[in-house]
């Protein structure tokens, strides 16, 4: 920046104090900087509306690519708004629940992880287990045994 063009840097003199000043006030400015863009792109993410006429598979596409990307409150909205859009496609809602688990899983939120895997893994064990895909409840066992395991690790 040119207000710091010509500042003495040394400290035994009144004029290296105030450069000094300037530059812990400007580091400042650029962490609130930084903050505020984070904040604000993690809020406008997941306020986003996701567009009319997706399919499924592309709603499961951006979700992974959001959550990817670690943005977490974007892929989350994928993902309900799959399960509100398609409520009868058991195949996807599965996937899609998985992927939010899994996403609670990432963030370190094991209660919530675990909460939602098992949840998961009791559709498996109803009247309709047949007509779920078998991959998400291996995954969910697997993803289950790390959180155990991390759990049994933090409380060591």
């Amino acid at each position: 920046m040119v207000i710091f063009a010509g500042c003495p840097l040394f400290f035994g003199s009144a004029a290296g104090y105030t450069c000094y000043m300037k530059l812990q006030c400007a580091a400042r400015l650029a962490t609130a900087t930084v903050f505020f863009v984070l904040v604000m792109g993690v809020s406008c993410a997941s306020n986003q509306v996701i567009p009319e006429g997706l399919t499924q598979m592309e709603m499961i596409q951006r979700g992974q690519e959001a959550a990817f990307r670690n943005k977490f409150p974007l892929a989350l909205s994928y993902y309900s708004t799959l399960i509100e859009r398609f409520p009868n496609d058991m195949y996807h809602i599965t996937a899609a629940e998985y992927e939010i688990a899994f996403i609670h899983y990432k963030r370190r939120d094991f209660g919530t992880a675990r909460t939602r895997f098992e949840a998961l893994l009791a559709r498996y064990e109803g009247r309709d287990a047949a007509l779920l895909p078998p991959q998400f409840k291996v995954l969910s066992e697997i993803v289950l045994q790390r959180i155990t395991e991390a759990e049994a690790r933090r409380s060591r």
